[in-house]
């Protein structure tokens, strides 16, 4: 299987299955020297693991990661650091009944088209679990931006049809409700909206917001590397997102050359922005001002209500899909937009020291 690495000059592979003995990652790339532990990974990997919250799966994995080799004393070596987290809490027998049956909005039929055998177990490797792998690989990521005072946050904008009202942020709600919502009342509603899908047996989309700050201006490459290009890709490639938006996203298609352009102004003097429709990026590379991201996750595929498909052998049947599956996608996957975002800017930031003295 081909495109399980991402990165250029740091990179992360990941391994593993969602029913395996475990899954893992091999970053790649780290400067040596940065300061780093298990425990400093395990915060991310806690924000995305199952069984910690309302409107997750139950499934209970401790998601402890091991660090295995290119870390001594607490500072990275330089050479590949290699994590692994085990599989505690498989049930693989709910899945028994998809062994010849492909799930309505999976990835089955998919992978029996191009491979001609799949790990029914879950997924495999279009598991959501194989994320896990990634944010340990961001935790990282996110540890290197410190040392440049950059820091991305992201956190759940809307669940359907409730979103936050930017008025109402308050980014230490993020961490109180289980939808990581910063807009408590807009949590409130959603979570009232999720009980009632999960009575009639179904899910809900949602839309993560990610904020790049104190990133210089000069991330990016202006042709096929463009940053914006970087991050779609990066964003694009987490499970069930099916559209990102920079800035203004699909909204500048109504807009304006006159209000959608950003007044270049002196602020503390630097060069700086009036507006931010750019969401921080021009001409694909970064412009100095918040990198503004959001993107939009379909619902749930897993749904317990039944449905058509076919079997692998061409027969229409009915499916009702057993397991432990999460109603809304948004908020554990809130943390791996994070994480993925991180990565790609330490990726490029590496990339930049070859620029100019």
């Amino acid at each position: 299987m081909a495109g399980s690495t991402f990165g250029k000059v740091l990179t992360m592979t990941t391994w593993g299955e969602s029913h395996g003995a475990g899954i893992g990652v091999v970053v790649d790339g780290c400067p040596a020297g940065l300061s780093i532990s298990e425990e400093y990974i395990q915060e991310m990997l806690d924000r995305r693991k199952p069984g910690g919250r309302d409107f997750a799966t139950p499934r209970a994995e401790a998601d402890r990661v091991k660090i295995l080799s290119g870390v001594f004393e607490g500072k990275t070596t330089g050479t590949p650091i290699s994590m692994m987290i085990e599989n505690t809490s498989q049930h693989s027998g709910d899945y028994g009944n998809l062994a010849t049956t492909y799930r309505p909005g999976h990835a089955d039929y998919c992978f029996d088209a191009k491979y001609g055998l799949r790990d029914y177990r879950g997924g495999g490797r279009s598991s959501g679990r194989e994320t896990a792998g990634r944010v340990a690989a961001g935790a990282i990521a996110a540890r290197l931006l410190e040392e440049f005072g950059i820091r991305v946050m992201a956190y759940v904008s809307a669940v359907g049809p409730v979103a936050c009202d930017p008025a109402h942020f308050n980014e230490e709600e993020i961490r109180r409700n289980p939808l990581c919502m910063p807009d408590a009342d807009a949590a409130e509603k959603a979570a009232a909206y999720l009980k009632t899908l999960m009575e009639e047996q179904d899910s809900s989309g949602s839309e993560v917001t990610c904020i790049v700050t104190g990133v210089p201006a000069g991330l990016g490459e202006p042709v096929f590397d463009k940053l914006d290009a970087r991050l779609g890709q990066a964003i694009f490639s987490i499970g069930a997102v099916k559209a990102v938006e920079i800035g203004d996203g699909k909204a500048v298609v109504e807009s304006r050359g006159s209000t959608n352009n950003d007044s270049f102004i002196m602020k503390d003097g630097k060069v700086s922005k009036k507006t931010n429709h750019a969401g921080g990026i021009l001409g694909g590379i970064s412009d100095g001002t918040d990198i503004l991201i959001r993107a939009s996750f379909k619902p749930t595929p897993s749904i317990f209500r039944e449905q058509e498909t076919v079997s692998a052998d061409g027969e229409e049947v009915k499916l009702s899909i057993r397991g432990r599956h999460d109603p809304v996608i948004g908020p554990r996957a809130s943390v791996v937009v994070e994480a993925m975002t991180a990565f790609t800017i330490a990726d490029l930031l590496l990339i930049n020291r070859t620029c100019k003295l």
